[in-house]
């Protein structure tokens, strides 16, 4: 039996060749997926741990939690525990760690890098080992910078170079004194990193005497663990925590992998679509290739082999080509892999640099996913081959299901979609967070549920087909009852090309309502003509606001401070305000009371308020940063959203209770309106500083919005490669049913139908199976994409569902122009069968 197996293979090469490339294509996302972000990992890992050969234990400040009515606050380290760290024995050295975020503007006065991992720091003494000096000496002064070998050459900077630079607003313009190589992982993923020498970077990241962090290094025959010892010993714990070198890098490399697991998580949800649309093509495959080999088999158990043997070599045909999947899956992998870690670069980031890592995992991953998934789709087939009675099979009389299957198949069917969708109508009542779960159940119910009533929907939705089919003729006719023929196949193959475009249409519905509601949000909240704020949401400096209040054509303006406070014994942050100026800025719902911020007349949001049980008159203390309190009265209470929320009081009650007040964002409001020259104005006023963004209400949500749209874009992108398998499976079908009808063709063409007519009538069953798959998939993608809003809806107060017809019509289009491509090879074969020898054909 074993050797029968292999014959067989080896006899059907063509036939299963969409079958391998199918297995293949999941197989090699899967494989690519972990070679791709186990090779990203590795070498953030490697670059981070060398950031850390400096430092045998790092010194860092603790936390005091809030308390009753004290805010909480991090204990400083001043240079009196520097100097106590560094006078510890088995410490060679200590150093005082100051960092910041700092952003390098390019000689064409663009932000150089990207401004998440734009960050600054300090230069220690004259000699820094953790930064060589490749060029150039230290630092000194306000007037003096260091920055990285790889921003100098990106950027075309040299030493004595002027460059233009932000910290938190202004633009310095320090003279570059050097340049210096690192083994920081944001440098090495394509951001950029300046040194200042220690006293001006404290006064520039607001640290004045104080550090961020500690590094001891030990002296030589001193152990880490001895070092971290003797600190603790030395150190106030109630103010100091510490950590060996050793403990920090492994943290990072595990802090790495968890950030990873993320994209490798979501990458494989989509490498198990796509080989869940693979299941449905290999299954129909080996029914077809079974049912083809009927007889075959029935002489095979009539001659003695038992039911078992005849399943174990249907199964060996299998595990064949899942191996052969598996292993060539796994070298595509590899080379998927490598071209995601490029495509990074095409969208401006970087990687450090390493090799490719395969590990033994990714191979048995790949290996067992090929061969488990083609052996268990098989399995199916096999054993329906193997109860079938030897003479019954001779004889052809099994050839249609029993009326019992069919009816048991619907009744299943329906079963779960109804289950499927009283569970997804459940979920959209429930608290979003608590709801994803059974809605994810309620969906995978229901495309099962579905999938297995597509044998019974497909005669309706085909026969709605049959007037347009009518107007090619015969060949219309037969493609129509082609179709409907055998619907477990027609289902099947339909199925694969439903679940992409079900996923695909879902997400562009949920993608067109969240860009509309955003885009409501920010007109019907912001009366201001534009936002302005750091480009990696760092706080700005309150000289930005008071420069942009005294800039030409600004009629009002108003910073939004933040800062932290205690209320009722509970952490509530506060948002300083201009209380004159905020009403003309915003246009936030009142729901009840006056938008009044006066004094200590304060406006709360709507959940605010319920959830401390305030109304318009309720007065409570607020606790503030520096101990003191204030008692603050509610003159209003609004609907605030996800851009606007909060408790807002005067900035002037608010700031003298900051250690270092700073603005989140400044909102502005000229005479002219929004308009490019007023834009260009502003951003000149501030230097045409790059790090600062001067954005109108059409930008925020823009800049909202396209996270949703890259989001979507990689949807699409991945999701295609469920479409392309999907292709496959059309192919694969119209070309074995082809083959089954050889004899049906040949007298078709006995009795007159010409070679074109057979090419239409192949083309027309495949555009029917295509658009029937199309019409279910974007039917489900819209109830889905409902359902998802409806979630949203209850934190969106301005969601409101977007039905995109003209993506829809495309999706349609796209079903129509997959079964047009996917029947070029099987119509064009059809075609060209020689007449006589397909009559003769069993």
């Amino acid at each position: 039996m074993f050797r029968t197996a292999l014959r067989n293979v080896a006899a059907h090469k063509a036939r299963l060749l969409m079958t391998v490339l199918a297995v293949m294509l999941g197989v090699a996302f899967v494989s690519g997926t972990l070679v791709f972000t186990n090779t990203i990992s590795d070498a953030y890992q490697k670059s981070s741990a060398k950031g850390f050969d400096q430092v045998d234990v790092a010194v860092r400040a603790k936390y005091q939690d809030s308390r009753g009515d004290k805010v909480g606050r991090r204990a400083e380290l001043t240079r009196a525990v520097l100097d106590k760290a560094a006078g510890v024995p088995g410490a060679a050295s200590a150093t005082g760690v100051v960092t910041g975020f700092t952003a390098i503007a390019g000689k064409d006065g663009k932000l150089v890098g990207s401004g998440w991992q734009s960050e600054g720091g300090n230069y220690w003494g004259t000699k820094d080992a953790r930064y060589p000096l490749v060029r150039g000496h230290a630092p000194h002064g306000r007037g003096e910078v260091l920055i990285d070998s790889r921003t100098a050459e990106r950027a075309g900077y040299r030493v004595g170079d002027t460059v233009r630079l932000s910290v938190d607003g202004p633009v310095l313009k320090p003279v570059i004194a050097g340049i210096f190589t690192t083994d920081d992982g944001n440098v090495a993923a394509g951001g950029s990193l300046a040194l200042f020498d220690t006293p001006t970077a404290q006064a520039l990241f607001g640290k004045k005497g104080t550090y961020d962090e500690i590094d001891v290094k030990a002296a030589p025959g001193t152990g880490q663990s001895a070092l971290k010892s003797a600190l603790d010993r030395a150190l106030p714990s109630r103010l100091v925590e510490t950590t060996t070198g050793q403990r920090l890098a492994d943290d990072q490399a595990e802090a790495i992998s968890s950030s990873m697991s993320g994209m490798r998580q979501s990458l494989l949800v989509f490498a198990g679509i796509a080989l869940f649309v693979g299941t449905f093509i290999i299954a129909n495959t080996f029914t077809m290739l079974v049912a083809q080999r009927t007889r075959e088999l029935a002489l095979l158990r009539a001659v003695g082999a038992s039911r078992r043997q005849v399943t174990r070599s249907v199964l060996i045909e299998a595990l064949v080509v899942g191996t052969v999947a598996g292993v060539t899956g796994l070298a595509a992998g590899v080379g998927i892999g490598a071209g995601l870690r490029g495509l990074l670069g095409s969208f401006g980031a970087s990687v450090p640099d390493g090799p490719l890592v395969v590990t033994p995992g990714t191979v048995a991953t790949a290996l067992a996913v090929g061969v488990v998934v083609t052996v268990l789709a098989a399995w199916l087939p096999g054993r329906r081959a193997a109860k079938i009675p030897p003479v019954a099979a001779m004889s052809s009389v099994h050839a249609k299901a029993t009326t019992r299957s069919l009816v048991l198949r619907n009744t299943l069917g329906a079963l779960f979609s109804a289950a499927g969708v009283a569970v997804v109508l459940a979920a959209t009542s429930m608290d979003a967070d608590s709801a994803q779960a059974p809605m994810g159940l309620g969906a995978v119910l229901l495309i099962i549920g579905v999938f297995v009533l597509t044998p019974l929907l497909a005669r309706p939705l085909v026969a709605a087909a049959a007037p347009v089919l009518r107007l090619f003729g015969v060949s219309g006719r037969l493609a129509r009852q082609n179709s409907v023929r055998n619907p477990r196949r027609t289902a099947a193959t339909a199925s694969a090309l439903m679940i992409g475009l079900t996923l695909i249409t879902g997400m562009t519905v949920m993608a067109g309502s969240l860009q509309t509601s955003i885009d409501k949000m920010a007109s019907a909240s912001i009366r201001a003509d534009y936002v302005v704020s750091m480009a990696n949401r760092s706080p700005l400096s309150p000289d930005v606001a008071r420069k942009l209040a005294a800039a030409d054509g600004v009629t009002a303006s108003s910073p939004l401070r933040n800062g932290e406070s205690r209320i009722g014994g509970e952490t509530e942050f506060l948002t300083g305000v201009d209380g004159s100026a905020i009403g003309r800025l915003t246009d936030l719902k009142v729901d009840d009371g006056s938008f009044t911020v006066s004094g200590t007349r304060v406006v709360v949001d709507k959940d605010r308020a319920k959830s401390h049980g305030w109304k318009p008159g309720s007065r409570f203390t607020a606790h503030f940063e520096d101990g003191r309190a204030r008692t603050l009265t509610v003159a209003g209470v609004y609907e605030g959203n996800d851009l606007i929320n909060g408790i807002m009081l005067d900035d002037a009650v608010l700031t003298p209770h900051l250690r270092d007040p700073a603005d989140m964002q400044v909102m502005v409001r000229t005479s002219g309106g929004a308009s490019g020259a007023t834009k260009d104005r502003l951003e000149k006023v501030l230097g045409n500083n790059p790090a600062i963004r001067v954005q109108d209400k059409q930008d925020i949500s823009q800049d909202i919005a396209k996270m949703f749209t890259l989001m979507l874009n990689m949807v699409y992108g991945l999701l295609g490669m469920a479409v392309i398998v999907a292709v496959l499976g059309v192919v694969n079908t119209l070309a074995m049913s082809v083959f089954e009808r050889s004899q049906e063709i040949g007298m078709l063409r006995a009795i007159g139908l010409d070679r074109r007519s057979v090419k239409r009538m192949v083309r027309l069953e495949s555009l029917v199976i295509s658009l029937f798959g199309g019409v279910l998939g974007i039917g489900l993608g819209v109830f889905f994409g409902w359902a998802a809003g409806e979630l949203l809806g209850t934190k969106m107060a301005t969601y409101e569902l977007v039905l995109p017809w003209g993506r829809m019509a495309l999706f349609l289009l796209l079903a129509a122009l997959v079964g047009v491509l996917a029947a070029l090879w099987p119509a064009r074969r059809a075609a060209r069968l020689n007449m006589l020898s397909a009559i003769k054909a069993e």
